[in-house]
């Protein structure tokens, strides 16, 4: 009688880190283009006002 290791456990796991760390990449980098785009549009319109 053998003991096998169950490779499926390793491939979900790598799956799950794979996704979930994909999702917080493109979680991180929306929210950093959206405080972009906000210090953008505050520095155009201070410069409106200026004149």
């Amino acid at each position: 009688m053998h003991e096998r290791l169950d490779q499926w456990h390793y491939v979900a796991a790598a799956l799950t880190i794979g996704v979930a760390g994909t999702l917080l990449l493109v979680g991180w980098t929306l929210w950093a283009m959206v405080r972009a785009e906000r210090r953008r549009d505050a520095a155009r319109n201070k410069g409106k006002r200026d004149r």
